[in-house]
């Protein structure tokens, strides 16, 4: 039966047509990112009903939470590929023991971020930027956040596992029921029991609980095609920790860059008051929101990139990287067009207050046009990750996610001001974008152009 349900999923993966295969992978995750987002936008509307300080305190804390989502996508990526490539070549063993000992790994990753979070609680908050009128908040909320990093880290490593295996579809049911039930708790804690922003990080814990028993139970229950087993992650060589965390580590970059980047901008934001700290963090979850179908489509891209290579197909690749890119980009041209026309009214839907407005409209405006550029920059760096380029895909993501944002967001704000910190994110996009271009023609330069034999 095993054999049969794996058989079966060799001829999905290497011979159905390849853009309804991106599609059917896809569409879960874009399910998925979009009622997360909806969650990250509801959640910052219930909290801005607390005040402006309050609203601060989630981009503070949003901050801390991409550093354990880092190492959540570093295990989950790294194990992931490999993985995907194991099945390709109809190694099982193999696939195994990477699905077990990344998941026990970004478990155990997730304890220690946990017990040095709370050892370090109060230097935590106001490293992560947060102002003296912004911290008690932080701190309030980052509370529950740490008990649940565990939970966190490890949920997102067996998603990515089951996306890998290309069974987005269970990942989307465990990650979606830990969202719907957090945003049915947000009100309820906050508002109702009258625990203000403590009810929003104790409904954000549990929601991510649930979610990480949901996914854990589709592994138990034999739904899928690797098994998790503790005596193999305990019993697995050195060197499969150290390939699933060099495979993962463009993610582990990508997302640690990111929160240095929100950690910086925060800073940056703090002389001009919370409502600037306010009207980033709210701009930053409303952009990414509208990339989250762009990255839903790359998402179901990257399992067909990755099972196809291990299997040899290479044909497949190239047609399903053309169109991930494609059908990317036009979804962020309608996206990015909504976020330009009705800029002020979104930033308002989250924080009635006419400076919050004024600094959030001209920000998002700016980020809206630049992000045009992100889906072929997504697209690459996923291409590289999932065929086992780790270096290609390490410098791609280390560039775009904020290296040039970095640098940039310094010098102009020390230039421009808050003028400059509006426009660091858009300016680093359109600088960073022509350093993939040569590694991409190289790589299907490089590419064999016949198939190997089944």
């Amino acid at each position: 039966m095993i054999k049969n349900i794996a058989g079966k999923q060799y001829d999905l993966m290497t011979k159905s047509p390849v853009s309804k295969l991106i599609i059917k992978l896809s569409i879960p995750s874009v399910i998925t990112m979009l009622v997360n987002n909806i969650y990250n936008l509801v959640d910052t509307a219930f909290v801005g009903r607390l005040g402006t300080s309050a609203s601060g305190a989630v981009g503070i804390v949003f901050g801390f939470m991409a550093i354990i989502q880092a190492f959540g996508f570093m295990f989950g990526q790294g194990s992931g590929s490999v993985l995907s490539r194991a099945l390709g070549s109809k190694d099982k063993e193999r696939a195994n023991t990477n699905a077990s000992s990344g998941f026990f790994g970004s478990f155990l990753c997730g304890l220690m971020i946990m017990a040095l979070g709370f050892i370090f609680l109060d230097k935590l908050v106001l490293f992560l930027g947060s102002t003296d009128t912004i911290a008690p908040y932080a701190k309030d909320y980052i509370f529950y956040i740490l008990l649940a990093a565990p939970f966190m880290c490890s949920s997102l490593t067996l998603n990515n596992i089951l996306r890998y295996e290309g069974k987005a579809a269970l990942g989307m049911a465990g990650l979606m029921t830990g969202a719907l039930v957090n945003m049915a708790m947000d009100p309820l804690f906050m508002f109702g029991l009258k625990l203000g922003i403590s009810g929003a990080g104790m409904a954000t814990a549990f929601g991510q609980i649930l979610s990480w028993g949901i996914l854990l139970y589709m592994f138990i229950s034999g739904r899928t095609s690797s098994k998790l087993s503790l005596k193999k992650a305990l019993t697995a060589e050195f060197g499969v920790y150290t390939n699933i965390m060099a495979t993962g580590t463009p993610s582990l970059l990508r997302q640690i860059l990111n929160s240095i980047s929100t950690v910086l901008l925060n800073l940056c934001c703090g002389p001009y008051g919370d409502a600037a700290v306010a009207a980033m963090s709210i701009v930053s979850r409303i952009v990414f929101f509208a990339f989250s179908v762009a990255l839903g489509i790359g998402q179901g891209f990257q399992p067909v990139s990755a099972f196809n290579y291990g299997a040899g197909k290479y044909s497949r690749i190239r047609k399903g990287y053309r169109f991930t890119v494609i059908a990317s980009e036009m979804v962020m041209i309608i996206g990015c067009t909504i976020l330009v026309i009705f800029a002020k009214e979104l930033v308002g839907i989250f924080r009635d207050d006419a400076e919050v407005i004024r600094i959030g409209e001209r920000a998002l405006r700016l980020q809206a046009l630049s992000n045009l550029l992100l889906p072929p920059f997504m697209a690459t760096e996923m291409l590289f990750q999932t065929t086992g380029k780790r270096l290609e895909a390490s410098i791609i993501s280390a560039f775009r996610s904020g290296i040039v944002f970095i640098a940039v967001l310094l010098i102009l704000s020390n230039l421009r001001g808050l003028a400059g910190i509006q426009e660091a994110q858009p300016l680093s996009l359109v600088l960073s974008f022509p350093i993939c271009i040569p590694f991409l023609i190289r790589f299907f330069k490089d590419l064999p152009q016949a198939d190997k034999e089944d």
